[in-house]
């Protein structure tokens, strides 16, 4: 199963679990925009653009429960697939500004990368801020460098680098296309 085929079935497999819960919670698009590779002494590519989706499972606590799959870009130029899942803890929200909300939690995922154990999956944990209202918003998550070094076993290819940023917008299609 090449690449390609891989994306496809993790997407369709999510699409396929949200299903018939897609009018109980939020589905947003999802599009890869942007890494910082901080302190980095060569050029990697920054420009991570991917398409995925995210869905919110419907909730009454301050607490939020995230699917999401994506593919995009890496930092070497290949494309790069994820799946997994966020718990996020609401730290402010307001009903001004279309809902206005930061949120901050942790996403749990599964990822394959072309330099990574040549792309066979492997397991991340990432914390990850959300800043946004119903309508769009802007996902930033943090991978710091002992996290690649123990995680999956591996040294950064730039010694220099001391983490990486990684930034993704979403638009609601819950909100673009109601169902009510």
């Amino acid at each position: 199963m090449n690449t390609t085929q891989r994306a496809r079935l993790i997407l369709g497999c999510l699409l396929i679990l949200l299903a018939p819960i897609a009018t109980a919670g939020e589905l947003s698009a999802v599009l890869n925009g942007r890494s910082f590779h901080l302190g980095a002494s060569e050029d990697w590519n920054e420009d991570n653009l991917g398409l995925g989706v995210e869905y919110q499972l419907a909730s009454q606590s301050r607490w939020k429960k995230i699917l999401m799959a994506n593919g995009f870009r890496d930092s070497t130029r290949n494309m790069s697939y994820m799946a997994g899942a966020g718990l996020y803890r609401t730290l402010f929200d307001t009903p001004r500004l279309g809902d206005f909300y930061v949120d901050f939690g942790v996403n749990a995922f599964v990822m394959t990368r072309e330099d990574v154990n040549n792309n066979r999956p492997f397991p991340g944990v990432l914390p990850s801020l959300t800043i946004g209202n119903r309508y769009a918003g802007i996902n930033i998550a943090y991978l710091p460098v002992q996290a690649v070094e123990k995680l999956i076993d591996t040294q950064m290819a730039d010694d220099s680098i001391s983490g990486i940023v990684f930034v993704q917008f979403k638009v609601s299609v819950s909100q673009l296309f109601p169902t009510d």
